[in-house]
């Protein structure tokens, strides 16, 4: 049982990067946009936190590749070591940053809650 489900899981993930049907189409979709979007405001970000942040003093963010580094863990939601943005800017860019991340997250649960309805609507058609 569990290696067929299993099985049929890996098919339907082979599916969507196939874009066998319109549905894996759909989901394949949702899944490049966010992915390129998020990628485009991290590095976006990233330059954005190295002008607000590179001179004040007590900031961690020196560098473009520590402003990078706390970018990227800020959007995937994890945080890290390096302390939250000292400047105004810094720190409403951070506020953004976590919005988008929450929107991003409610976003994918969304495409995935609705192609899977999708999916076993279209699989109850066969049978």
């Amino acid at each position: 049982m569990l290696i067929e489900v299993m099985a049929s899981s890996g098919r339907e993930l082979r599916d969507v990067f196939r874009a066998a049907t319109t549905t894996h189409r759909r989901l394949r979709d949702h899944l490049l946009t966010i992915a390129v979007a998020t990628v485009g405001i991290d590095l976006l970000c990233a330059i954005v936190a190295f002008v607000l942040e590179r001179h004040s003093q007590q900031t961690e963010i020196k560098t473009f590749g520590s402003a990078a580094f706390w970018t990227t863990t800020q959007l995937l939601t994890v945080s890290s070591q390096i302390k939250n943005p000292i400047s105004t800017g810094g720190r409403i860019l951070d506020v953004f940053m976590e919005a988008y991340a929450i929107t991003v997250i409610a976003t994918l649960a969304g495409a995935i809650g609705s192609f899977l309805q999708k999916r076993g609507a279209e699989m109850d058609d066969k049978h």
